[in-house]
């Protein structure tokens, strides 16, 4: 049975960093496409990175280099480093997986099956 969980959020100062990390179970590294997602508060949810089995990684534009995101297929993790925080960045982080074998360029309008419960990231300015 699926089941992914995320961890690493909290609470940094604009301009810190945080490494969000996602326990993926149920999923092969090797051919999926798994992403990372956001909800600022009162908007729609976001796509922000995704990676598929090769490594092959995508990023929103608003990542503009800050985010890098990453894959332990022998810990079955997936890792989302966020630099040079700024307090847009505020918002629960979600990891998703399942329904997609590779990343294609709609990959930040695709719709997962299985998603985590979330960890929240607040910046301050």
């Amino acid at each position: 049975q699926a089941h992914l969980m995320e961890s690493g959020g909290g609470s940094v100062q604009s301009g810190g960093s945080l490494r969000l990390s996602c326990l993926v179970s149920g999923y092969t590294f090797s051919n999926n496409c798994m992403g990372w997602f956001r909800r600022l508060q009162g908007k729609e949810r976001e796509a922000v990175a995704a990676i598929e089995g090769g490594g092959g990684a995508n990023y929103a534009n608003f990542v503009k280099g800050r985010f890098t995101i990453s894959q332990d297929n022998a810990k079955n993790m997936m890792y989302l480093e966020m630099n040079l925080l700024e307090p847009e960045d505020t918002a629960m982080y979600y990891c998703a997986a399942g329904g997609h074998e590779y990343c294609s360029r709609y990959w930040a309008s695709y719709e997962y099956t299985d998603y985590g419960q979330g960890t929240q990231v607040t910046v301050r300015s």
